[in-house]
């Protein structure tokens, strides 16, 4: 029988390494109520420290691909995975907002930077030459994969118990892949001796990039990649990609649910049924990626999350179960299927060696966007007492991105089968 490659290990360890990351990203919306409830903070400062955990995350991005190139994808991944640790415990400790911002804002931010922004770029474009857009489309749908299993179970124990059984639970998930990463992570196929996933010859490197200080890289790709128009139409379509998203979604929907009277486990339910679809849609996204035009499949997509985004209020206000079971469908199955053609379009732009960095800034932008909704749905929700005009907002500028990203100029076809 023949032996599985070890760039699908490799895989598996990125897939649940991101999915621990992304289960504390998540997990914002199901503290929101419990935080304001236990410390009387006001909720547009909680969204702030959650805004910049989400910010810094993505401002991260660049210098953690430039880190990688120089410590190796296994230290970064562990020094990462500490830190989140380290968050997670802090917070049982915590009673002072500022102490919220400083944990939740940049600790627990910068612990997600490895894993929720270059760490699947990197792992597809070092492990694998064939079926790249299909591992980026894996790994990025792994982000959902967190919120599938464990947001409803987040949700309970925090209804039954405390947000601190619910942080416990996390902090051993995170203990557990530490652990797993020590043990079985590799940097690259040629530290165990082999050749990448689908490739028959070993390619000429260069040491070049280990020279360099990981700061004046990712400065330098800065440089080169804002003279190049596409750059900029990615990162403005990326912006509203995760001011759609985690910013809006992922820190509000629960909150939203809960002031039409839905109960915080059917809200979390809610959003783990749209996981379910945004599995499958991201990993399908990921292999569409291999063998279609990327600008038009980002052009559907944001199109679709824009209208499902506007449908979301007329839903809640109606109570309709059927509009909402609609809604959770189209945008689960659009969540993060960006991703994969966003990638795709960056490394037929900017090549192997530099798509990985100046991805990391395109990412920084999707962060901007998320921090901005994070921060101002919570204000919106201060002045109208309703988060309606952030939701339909939001649905208008994903058919602005949608406009941005068929402005991109078709790139030469990369495709492998």
């Amino acid at each position: 029988m023949k032996r599985l490659h070890y760039s699908w290990f490799v895989l598996i360890i990125a897939f649940f390494s991101i999915i621990v990351a992304g289960i504390v990203r998540s997990s914002s919306g199901v503290f929101i109520v419990p935080f304001e409830n236990e410390f009387g903070w006001d909720r547009s400062v909680i969204s702030l420290a959650f805004a910049v955990g989400l910010f810094l995350y993505g401002l991260s991005g660049p210098f953690m691909a430039a880190l990688i190139e120089v410590l190796g994808l296994k230290k970064m991944m562990i020094y990462a995975m500490s830190t989140l640790l380290v968050g997670l415990v802090l917070t049982y400790f915590m009673d002072q907002a500022w102490q919220l911002i400083v944990i939740w804002g940049i600790i627990i931010g910068l612990g997600s930077g490895v894993f929720l922004t270059v760490l699947s770029t990197y792992v597809a474009n070092r492990w694998f030459e064939k079926r790249r857009g299909l591992a980026v489309g894996i790994l990025t749908a792994s982000t959902a994969t967190g919120q599938l299993v464990l947001l409803p179970v987040l949700a309970i124990l925090v209804d039954n118990y405390s947000w601190r059984w619910a942080i416990g639970l996390i902090l051993i998930l995170s203990v557990i892949m530490l652990i797993i990463i020590l043990l079985f992570m590799k940097n690259s196929p040629k530290e165990i001796g082999i050749l990448p996933y689908g490739l028959e010859e070993e390619p000429q490197e260069s040491s070049e990039v280990q020279k360099k200080n990981p700061i004046a890289m990712a400065f330098q790709s800065l440089v080169e990649a804002v003279k190049v128009k596409e750059f900029w139409l990615l990162a403005g379509s990326f912006f509203i990609c995760g001011l759609s998203t985690s910013g809006l979604i992922g820190t509000h929907f629960i909150s939203y649910c809960i002031s039409y009277g839905i109960p915080v486990v059917a809200a979390a339910s809610m959003l783990s049924f749209m996981g379910v679809f945004d599995l499958v849609g991201t990993t399908i996204s990921g292999w569409l990626s291999d063998r279609f035009d990327n600008r038009w499949l980002l052009f559907w997509y944001y199109l679709l999350r824009g209208a499902s985004l506007v449908l979301l209020p007329f839903a809640l206000q109606e109570g309709s179960l059927t509009l909402l079971i609609i809604f959770s469908v189209f945008y689960g199955l659009d969540w993060i299927a960006t991703v994969p053609p966003t990638i795709s379009i960056s490394r037929q732009i900017f090549g192997i060696k530099r798509s990985g960095i100046i991805y990391g800034w395109i990412f920084a932008s999707h962060q901007a966007g998320a921090a901005v909704a994070a921060y101002g749905g919570g204000f919106m929700y201060n002045i109208f007492d309703s988060y309606t005009w952030a939701f339909f907002l939001a649905g208008i500028f994903c058919v602005l991105a949608s406009l941005f990203v068929i402005l991109i100029k078709k790139q030469k076809s990369s495709i492998v089968i």
